[in-house]
């Protein structure tokens, strides 16, 4: 290859020192990436996109999840482009609202159980009511126990509200991640 001159590089670097100017090029320099390598690292990206969704939603109708197979196709019919510089989650979050629009699709429910002090118990109710999606079972002895399930959005409000209201005394339980049938389905 070629030789750079001495001029050349105290120019571009600052320094004559080969070692110093290595070690500049490492920490500031760029990694070229070939079109193959980033063909496949968007190829993963968008199988890993497809999992995370088939893996947090649901047909609302059946309560079954998707096969990623099948988010892949629904994918590529909505032209859904992948995004290196961002995370696969939160590209998955996107997809999630843009196949709400043309599939039947939502974010499987978590299912999650409350233990409020009987007398924050009462009041507390009341301000998780709008975010509970299914109230499965409510008991009220010397506390009260909800169980319940819930969009995952709304979980960390959720948490936040029963930390806040009961000052620690409120426990709350995730019962299971994802709420989905499980087994075969029977046709009649």
């Amino acid at each position: 290859g070629q030789v750079a001159k001495k001029e050349d590089l105290s120019k571009a670097f600052g320094t004559e020192d080969q070692t110093e100017i290595c070690k500049q090029i490492l920490s500031k320099g760029e990694l070229q990436v070939s079109e193959k390598e980033r063909h496949t690292q968007l190829d993963q990206m968008f199988r890993d996109i497809a999992s995370i969704v088939a893996d947090k939603c649901v047909n609302p109708e059946t309560k079954r999840p998707y096969t990623v197979s099948l988010i892949e196709r629904a994918m590529k019919d909505i032209h859904y482009s992948v995004k290196a510089t961002k995370s696969t989650k939160q590209q998955a979050l996107d997809v999630i609202k843009q196949l709400k629009e043309t599939m039947q699709i939502e974010r499987a429910h978590m299912r999650l159980r409350f233990i409020l002090p009987a007398k924050e118990g009462k009041r507390l109710k009341e301000k998780l009511k709008p975010l509970i999606a299914v109230l499965e079972s409510e008991d009220f002895d010397q506390e009260l126990e909800i169980v319940c399930l819930v969009d995952p959005g709304c979980f960390r409000e959720i948490d936040e509200l029963i930390r806040c209201e009961t000052k620690g005394k409120g426990t709350l339980e995730v019962l299971s991640l994802k709420d989905v049938e499980e087994g075969d389905e029977k046709l009649e």
